[in-house]
């Protein structure tokens, strides 16, 4: 069983976020998918799967559960599957996850690099309620150092984390996370992961500045650059920040600069009558074989 290391959200071997990916994945079943996951021990390793209802199906597992999304993951496994000539001049496929059927639209650049467009689920808010002393003191700050004019929300554009904001770019490199009391924090959505953000960035081309911490079921502690959450975040800058925008907006959220592992999501926004329509872009290199 062969599986492929790919880091996403970068060109860089060694940045961005490691990803594991089992090409041709469906005489496996959830027990040896999680075992694999486990044995590879990434954040995330996606597994390619036939569908009856889109082009392809994945499903993605970290060292602890399944996921229902991962955008890193989706990065990973269509690079790779163009890699092996599974995406010969496709522009664009339909992939079948736990989150709903999504749209990737894939193109390559003049140096060969291929970027991937992948649609998000429509995104959803839910306030939190609990301490913002005790949630700052789990991620390492004071309360302080959250700000003040935007809400503490829970947001999923199709997997749930907790986006906080955060006044200054300096707290940051002082966040050491203790993951296993977040669920005590989290009392709403025990399972979810926190995701701290704020408006200073590194690079003047980046909107957002971010971090990741899993959720403590996950296996893991800290994803370097997500997918997902920089979705959801981009609805969460589109709805809260700079909601006065006409019909869409575009945004570079920086991430993994603290980890030694830096890479950046581009987050399209279109405003809809009640929503928004997210998509993230991004891409992946591939880095080796694992087994």
């Amino acid at each position: 069983m062969k599986v492929y290391h790919y880091d996403a959200f970068s060109k860089i071997p060694g940045k961005g976020n490691p990803a594991g990916v089992v090409l041709e994945a469906d005489h496996l079943n959830v027990e040896g998918m999680q075992k694999i996951a486990s044995q590879v021990g990434f954040n995330e390793t996606a597994f390619v799967m036939k569908s009856e209802v889109a082009d392809i199906r994945l499903r993605y597992f970290t060292p602890g559960h399944e996921m229902d999304l991962c955008g890193h993951g989706t990065m990973a496994a269509i690079c790779a599957l163009s890699d092996h000539q599974f995406l010969t001049e496709r522009a664009e496929i339909r992939v079948e996850t736990k989150a709903g059927i999504l749209t990737i639209k894939s193109k390559y650049s003049k140096d060969g690099q291929i970027w991937m467009t992948m649609q998000q689920a429509p995104p959803v808010f839910e306030a939190f309620l609990g301490s913002r002393a005790d949630l700052a003191q789990v991620i390492g700050l004071a309360d302080q150092d959250l700000a003040d004019g935007w809400p503490i929300m829970y947001g999923s554009t199709g997997i749930w984390t907790l986006l906080v904001p955060i006044k200054k770019l300096a707290s940051f490199q002082k966040m050491k996370s203790d993951n296993y009391k977040f669920p005590a924090i989290l009392q709403a959505m025990p399972h979810t992961s926190i995701h701290p953000f704020c408006l200073e960035t590194i690079d003047a081309s980046a909107t957002m500045h971010a971090r990741h911490f899993s959720s403590p079921f996950s296996g893991t502690i800290e994803y370097p650059v997500t997918g997902t959450a920089s979705g959801v975040m981009g609805a969460y800058y589109a709805k809260f920040i700079a909601s006065d925008f006409d019909e869409s907006l575009d945004i570079v959220v920086e991430q993994g600069v603290e980890v030694g592992r830096d890479g950046k999501v581009m987050v399209h926004i279109h405003k809809k009558e009640i929503t928004y329509d997210i998509e993230i872009t991004g891409t992946a290199v591939f880095v080796g074989e694992i087994g």
